[in-house]
């Protein structure tokens, strides 16, 4: 990553014109010329495509710079690129594509931040493994990333089994092989060596790791305990490969612009993690600043001073947060107290309401049990945020739902806040309103609700989905003729 920012302000004054711009006329003879070009299909009132802008133009000044080089390139579907878009079925903005000698190969499913763009285009070219000598591999050694070399022995069990672990593992490992006998004689024969960035270089494990396995199995496995060390570097763009159980430090992690001052904290961080080797727990240290919206969920918002605020998840994603100032004593005894199961979880939650009043039943995280869960009843719940358009528009109609389901006992009309209370992990909140239905005797397994959002809409749809047939309503939704 620190070759690639400081390629980027290096070519800074021409990233714009590193981004190929194409339009109806020229787009099949100019994907034709290269081997390998990534094609971001853009509208410019897009707010996505203008957050991917500057990221995308630093990614192509440093992927022209790649051997074999990879053209990046972008096209206004609003423009000049209208046909072109219609032809490849752009129907969302931004859309990124793959060719491949002048076809459409793949969709990009990788990063958006330019450093991942990078390295994810470089694994789609030239061969999954370098091929390293004396005279080259300390240059792949000195990339700011874990680099992967196989000590291949001629003839050897290994060469086989290498090459399809390194073609699986391409996108996110880079690889190096070599099969030069003074590179044999130094490092071994038929091993595998995990090299970590010269950057992390600490005192708490091996600058390198290595395994003779020949079994794939085996040896994917051991890239991915090893791959991140005792405490990773957790960034924007490798964070899924941090499971819970983990233990997150989140301080001004800049191995740019302030090395020694990150790895300080980290080695403190790691001297912690190495006494809990081999109990199943995954530390890690995060950019505060990157990570705002998870310190949001911890209720901590903006980090200030230089220590490290310390933030955990168990397996079950419960939250923990570490209320005393950072220090190594503090940490120990917290991840002692996380693995013993003694510790409260962090429930981010509204004041528990008045919902005597009638009408919609509001939930905060902390009531959610007893007016969802445990509340005996079919239950239609709407997830909203207090700035959504669409909610407000449908606020009045859920109001009158509710007084219309007022006397039907064992129905449940609710609403909850979700930008401001943990929603819990049954129900997939992506967007604003999200409804569900939570029959009264399945609650584990919500249904997500799909339906229209006018009264009739909603009153048919509870009254065929209900558990026990309304007391006012029929299965169709026709209501019921009252007897004198």
């Amino acid at each position: 990553m620190l070759k690639y920012l400081l390629l980027s302000i290096l070519v800074g004054y021409t990233l714009a014109d590193s981004v190929l711009e194409l339009v109806d006329g020229d787009f099949d003879s100019v994907i034709a010329e290269h081997g390998t070009i990534l094609v971001m299909f853009y509208a410019p009132w897009c707010g996505h495509c203008k957050k991917l802008k500057p990221e995308f133009e630093q990614a192509a000044a440093i992927l022209l710079t790649n051997e074999p080089p990879v053209a990046l390139a972008k096209v206004d579907c609003t423009e000049g690129g209208k046909e072109t878009c219609n032809k490849f079925g752009v129907r969302g903005y931004p859309t990124v594509k793959i060719f491949k000698n002048g076809e459409f190969s793949q969709e990009y499913n990788g990063p958006r931040e330019y450093n991942g763009i990078v390295k994810y285009m470089q694994a789609q070219v030239g061969p999954a493994s370098q091929e390293l000598t004396a005279d080259n591999i300390e240059k792949f050694l000195a990339k700011d990333e874990v680099g992967v070399i196989g000590f291949l022995k001629e003839g050897g069990d290994l060469k086989s089994v290498f090459e399809k672990v390194s073609d699986k593992l391409r996108e996110k490992v880079r690889f190096g092989h070599t099969s030069e006998a003074s590179l044999l004689k130094q490092y071994g024969e038929d091993v595998i060596v995990l090299f970590r960035p010269k950057h992390l270089k600490n005192t708490f494990e091996e600058s390198s790791v290595q395994t003779d396995s020949t079994d794939r199995a085996e040896i994917e496995k051991f890239i991915k305990v090893n791959y991140h060390g005792l405490a990773g570097h957790r960034t924007t763009e490798n964070a899924a490969d941090f499971k819970a159980p983990l233990i997150i430090a989140y301080y001004n992690v800049d191995y740019v612009k302030n090395p020694k001052g990150t790895n300080y904290w980290r080695n403190r961080v790691m001297k912690v993690a190495k006494a809990f080797v081999g109990q199943g727990l995954t530390f890690a240290v995060s950019q505060h600043n990157d990570f705002q919206h998870e310190l949001e969920e911890y209720n901590r918002g903006f980090v200030s001073g230089e220590k490290p605020v310390i933030c955990a998840r168990d397996a079950e994603n419960k939250k923990f947060v570490m209320e005393e100032e950072f220090s190594m004593e503090a940490l120990q005894k917290f991840v002692e107290a996380f693995q013993e199961g003694t510790l409260t979880p962090f429930l981010k939650s509204e004041p528990v309401p008045d919902n005597s009043g009638g009408g919609v039943t509001v939930a905060v995280a902390k009531n959610f049990d007893d007016v969802v869960v445990n509340n005996d009843k079919d239950t239609l719940i709407e997830f909203y945020a207090p700035w959504c358009g669409h909610c407000k528009k449908l606020a009045p109609v859920y109001d009158e739902l509710a007084e219309k389901l007022k006397d039907e006992p064992e129905i449940a009309i609710v609403k909850m806040d979700a930008t401001a209370n943990d929603v819990p992990s049954t129900y997939d909140v992506r967007g604003f309103p999200t409804l569900y239905f939570a029959p009264k005797d399945s609650k584990s397994s919500p249904k997500k609700y799909e339906g229209g959002r006018e009264i009739d809409d909603f009153v048919k749809y509870l009254a065929k989905h209900a558990t026990n047939e309304l007391k006012g309503y029929d299965r169709t939704g026709k209501a019921k003729k009252t007897e004198l």
